[in-house]
């Protein structure tokens, strides 16, 4: 029998070369808090959750150029608001909006050249 589990992905981790400043950048996009906390050999930043999947920042090696996986984030509001947001604190939005089932989103780049998606729930 195949493994199914609830949840595809269970955690994410992205490589940011300042952390405070990708705390900075991820905090107003998203329009959340991110937590410091050590895990391991880190100091990271953990994304606020409810009891499903989050992930953190972690200073390391960003791709730097957008070529690295997407991390797809939920955003509050409306996904014109969450892009806005972006290219305000630096980032960079890299598509329009795309209409799936689920929602919508956008491509966009961190100011590390990390790849994102600003998701907005279909309502």
């Amino acid at each position: 029998m195949p493994f199914t589990p609830p949840n595809a992905a269970v955690w994410f981790e992205i490589p940011v070369s300042d952390l405070d400043a990708a705390i900075a950048f991820y905090s107003k996009v998203c329009a959340t808090t991110l937590t410091k906390e050590q895990m391991g050999p880190n100091v990271t930043a953990i994304f606020a959750y409810n009891g499903g999947v989050s992930g953190h920042l972690y200073e390391g090696k960003p791709s730097g150029d957008g070529t690295g996986p997407t991390v797809h984030l939920a955003v509050p509001g409306t996904l014109e608001d969450a892009m806005a947001r972006c290219s305000d604190s630096g980032g960079t939005v890299v598509s329009p909006a795309i209409q799936i089932p689920p929602g919508r989103f956008a491509y966009a780049t961190d100011p590390d050249g990390n790849s994102l998606g600003l998701f907005e729930p279909a309502k």
